[in-house]
């Protein structure tokens, strides 16, 4: 007769499982603007325009940001997600911006003349950084993919907003919120 063994059953613990903070996070900086390079020329090649090309990074940047929307807010928060708008953009300058650059945005600042326009400022922006563009691309800003994380994560926060980026200062994302937004934090003050 042959014996049979039974050994503890170890559960499966998955990458979704491990916390972000502990480990090593860092990705190869040459590894990253290669990967980064073939999806500007991948994406170069199903488009015709500067704008196009732009827009079609934005949405390749959302799926990101909601895919790390939910890591996060998981992760970070304890499920718990912000309900006033400047904790939210405080949770991306910081959190977010930590968690895929390895350190927080350089500024966050809120426009003069607009109430519902925020700025995320970053003097050295990242997916810039080995980027030359051909002077018929001169207003081609890659930070367009980073953008679209952002809006992506604001959305998902229930926080709805369009943000772009710009040559500013570096590189700045204007983030620009629905009116319904704005009200909603408003009342939240008079509370």
């Amino acid at each position: 007769m042959s014996s049979i063994t039974i050994s503890a059953i170890r559960p499966r613990t998955s990458i979704l499982d491990k916390s972000l903070s502990k480990g090593k996070g860092e990705v190869s900086l040459s590894c990253f603007a290669l990967l980064f390079s073939e999806l500007v020329q991948y994406c170069q090649n199903r488009v015709y325009t500067v704008p196009e090309l732009q827009n079609k990074l934005a949405e390749i940047g959302a799926e990101v940001g909601h895919r790390i929307t939910d890591l996060l807010v998981v992760r970070e928060k304890g499920g718990k997600r912000e309900i006033k708008l400047l904790n939210v953009l405080l949770f991306i300058k910081s959190t977010v911006w930590k968690s895929l650059f390895g350190r927080e945005a350089d500024k966050l600042e809120h426009a003069n003349d607009d109430e519902r326009t925020y700025y995320i400022i970053e003097k050295e922006s990242l997916v810039n950084k080995f980027v030359s563009v051909p002077k018929d691309k001169g207003s081609l800003n890659c930070a367009s993919f980073v953008a679209g994380i952002v809006e992506a994560v604001l959305c998902d926060c229930g926080f709805p907003a369009k943000v772009t980026a710009h040559w500013h200062k570096g590189t700045t994302y204007m983030v620009k919120f629905d009116d319904a937004v704005v009200a909603r934090d408003k009342q939240l003050e008079d509370r």
